[in-house]
């Protein structure tokens, strides 16, 4: 299990690093999770640490087949318990980030929702303009909305205003039962790492 965190959550990404990885520290300065993804794998291959020093391994998520929109990624615990997984909504994706959230029994739990698809299309956009791309991140950052089965915003994931792009915040929306919290940062960990490699 992660460690007693409090709310909100920052995800900070390393770019003084060759792999992809990014320290989650909680409202109290505390890391909670490093997170790295190995590169140059042809299926997504993600290790979730206690901290940097990347000596316990807490989670492993993976893809369930080889890359495509319709992927999934399953998260399971350091010993090989399956707890959940994400799935992107294939096409809808490429306009608007959508994913789901599943528990261990594939039982949808929650969905992730982009607020402004618009952002994503300016940020895109801009991002091909030679010396503007370099801003982007100071005012086109795009924020996620996590939603319960009654339609309830739990969770809100915003990327963060930075040269770089590399920091996101995680804020609790409405009390989430314990069981859940793992579930949906990993699953938003992933959606990080998927959505940020897009620009």
């Amino acid at each position: 299990m992660m460690q007693e965190f409090k709310f909100p959550i920052d995800f900070t990404f390393n770019i003084g690093t060759f792999s992809n990885d990014f320290s989650a520290v909680d409202a109290n300065q505390r890391t909670v999770a490093y997170v790295k993804q190995k590169l140059f794998k042809f299926k997504e291959d993600v290790s979730i640490f206690e901290n940097e020093s990347q000596t316990k391994v807490l989670y492993k998520i993976k893809a369930d087949k080889w890359i495509d929109f319709s992927a999934g990624y399953s998260f399971s615990s350091a010993e090989g318990e399956e707890l959940g997984k994400i799935g992107r909504k294939g096409w809808v994706s490429l306009w608007k980030a959508h994913y789901e959230i599943y528990d261990k029994h594939e039982q949808l739990k929650f969905t992730v929702r982009e607020e402004n698809a618009w952002v994503k299309v300016l940020d895109g956009l801009v991002g091909q303009i030679p010396i503007l791309n370099l801003f982007t991140g100071l005012f086109l950052n795009p924020a996620y909305n996590v939603m319960n089965n009654r339609d309830e915003i739990v969770v809100r994931l915003s990327k963060e205003k930075s040269l770089v792009g590399r920091r996101f915040k995680l804020s609790e929306i409405k009390k989430l039962d314990g069981l859940d919290d793992d579930i949906i940062i990993l699953g938003l960990m992933m959606m990080v790492l998927l959505e940020r490699r897009k620009g």
